[in-house]
C-alpha cells in the first residue's frame, strides 16, 4: 500500500452522538467519504474535473471496522493509503484516529469505479490519473502527518 496522506481533520460535535452517548455511524460515514474527495482530488479526480467530463465515482465495496469508540469533544483525523489502481477502479484505505489520545478509531476500506454518468457504465480511468497512482505506488508521498 503506498503511505497513506491525510485526507481529514475534523472536531466531534455533540449533534454527532447517538443515544449511546458515541459517534454514530452515519457521522463515521460522513467524515470518510470527506476524506475521500480530498484523496481522490490529489490523484487528479477533483470534481470540477469529474464534471466536466461527465464522470463520476461510485462505491463498488465498503467496509468499516469500529476500534474504539468516539466522544464528543474529540479530535479526528484520517489519512488514507491507495492499495491498488485497476483500468476502470481503484482500491484504498482510510485510518480515523483520535488526535489526543493517538489511537485509531476506525478503517474503511473502499473500492471505486470510474463512471461514465450518461451510459453509468465502469469505464477506464484517465491515463494521468493511472500514473500518479503508479507513481504514489512505486514512490509513495510523505506520510501524513
Amino acid at each position: 500500500m503506498a503511505a497513506p496522506i491525510e485526507t481529514y481533520r475534523g472536531f466531534v460535535y455533540p449533534w454527532c452522538i447517538d443515544h449511546m452517548g458515541h459517534l454514530n455511524v452515519q457521522s463515521y460515514v460522513a467524515r470518510f467519504d470527506e476524506a475521500s474527495w480530498h484523496f481522490l482530488a490529489a490523484l487528479g479526480l477533483t470534481p470540477a474535473f469529474l464534471a466536466a467530463q461527465d464522470r463520476g465515482l461510485v462505491a463498488l465495496d465498503q467496509r468499516i471496522q469500529y476500534r474504539r469508540e468516539v466522544h464528543a469533544g474529540s479530535l479526528l483525523a484520517v489519512s488514507t493509503g491507495l492499495r491498488e489502481a485497476g483500468a476502470k477502479t481503484l482500491r484504498y484505505q482510510h485510518r480515523m484516529r483520535n488526535c489526543e489520545a493517538e489511537g485509531e478509531v476506525a478503517t474503511m476500506d473502499l473500492l471505486v469505479g470510474y463512471l461514465d454518468k450518461s451510459s453509468r457504465r465502469l469505464v477506464p480511468l484517465p491515463e494521468a490519473v493511472l500514473a500518479t497512482a503508479r507513481d504514489w505506488l512505486a514512490d509513495p508521498p510523505g506520510p501524513a502527518p
